[in-house]
């Protein structure tokens, strides 16, 4: 599902960043709104000394990067060893896909691939509350 809205917020903003003049449609195509999605990269193995500026550092030379973002914990403010990278093409991303992977960058090994979606989570935490400490039927 989450996939689908994805592809559905791509469009609408392909589709209203285009403007008709003289019957030529310009600027964003859909073909590039649907491949920016294949653009973002995952990083895992990340060293906690990897900020935001050194990740996009290390990954820089392969292409522009619109955003590099170490994950951290929410209490801490610590890394939790993996990161995301945005390029503007998927020809930059797969380049650096494939130069990093494997390197070390800051004493460590990363490995880098194409991010996915994340899946809905299953476990309850996303309905809205607390179990509540109701009775269901497989308990008894």
């Amino acid at each position: 599902m989450a996939f689908y809205n994805r592809i559905g917020s791509l469009m609408k903003q392909s589709i209203s960043q285009n403007t008709v003049s003289n019957g030529q449609v310009t600027g964003p195509s859909m073909f590039n709104a649907i491949r920016c999605m294949s653009s973002k990269l995952f990083v895992g193995g990340l060293s906690y000394q990897t900020d935001d500026y050194s990740l996009k550092e290390a990954f820089s030379g392969f292409g522009e990067v619109v955003e590099a973002r170490v994950i951290t914990d929410r209490e801490s403010g610590r890394s939790r060893g993996f990161g995301f990278v945005n390029y503007t093409s998927e020809d930059s991303a797969s380049d650096a896909m494939k130069a990093m992977d494997g390197q070390e960058l800051n004493g460590r090994s990363i490995r880098v691939s194409l991010a996915t979606e994340r899946a809905p989570r299953t476990d309850g935490f996303n309905r809205g509350g607390y179990n509540r400490g109701e009775a269901r039927n497989d308990q008894y």
